[in-house]
């Protein structure tokens, strides 16, 4: 299993993420080989986890973004198979982590069947909200990229509860992709 150490991790997460949460079955590859807005939707309530120092850490899903493949001009498989897409035709459930702006982390999960490039980004966990500081929080990098979610990775979902209320808004950051995209409500938060 993979570890990471808590001494890079910003001093006011440690107290959060040593909260343990109680255990749920893990998702299987299966939840994820659907079409990314389901995805995105069901993921709410769900609980990442990840082993930090040999510790559980467990945050429920809070906010998710769809991106829905080639068609979709947010979706990076829109501008082609390149090096940097290629993990997103990979089978369901493989996390697509990768560097945006020089500086951030995004943690996504590849959704529907292999060969298909779509996924889920996490925008918000537990009370962290926004990608970046989730990824720095839990410490995920490129070194996770292209790896199966699931315990032998040391990030993993499992099945959480019901989010309660969904709210449906365009997504955030995506202006490029024109106003029939970038309009679309395929950012999901859940309301308990």
């Amino acid at each position: 299993m993979n570890a990471w150490p808590t001494d890079s991790l910003p001093g006011r997460w440690q107290n959060v993420l040593t909260m343990e949460t109680t255990h749920s079955p893990d998702l299987e590859p299966a939840f994820f080989d659907r079409p990314a807005d389901t995805v995105a939707r069901d993921l709410l309530g769900k609980t990442l986890v990840c082993l930090i120092s040999g510790k559980r850490v467990a945050l429920t899903v809070t906010e998710t973004e769809a991106y829905l493949g080639p068609h979709d001009l947010a979706c990076h498989a829109a501008r082609g198979r390149t090096q940097r897409t290629e993990v997103m035709y990979a089978p369901a459930g493989t996390l697509y982590i990768y560097f945006v702006y020089g500086l951030h982390w995004m943690l996504n999960v590849v959704t529907g069947p292999e060969g298909y490039p779509a996924a889920v980004l996490i925008r918000a966990a537990g009370v962290i909200s926004g990608h970046a500081r989730l990824t720095r929080a839990l410490a995920i990098d490129g070194k996770l990229n292209g790896r199966m979610a699931g315990r032998a990775s040391g990030i993993w979902f499992e099945s959480g509860k019901s989010p309660g209320r969904i709210i449906a808004t365009p997504r955030i950051g995506v202006a490029y992709a024109g106003p029939r995209w970038s309009s679309r409500k395929l950012r999901f938060i859940g309301e308990s």
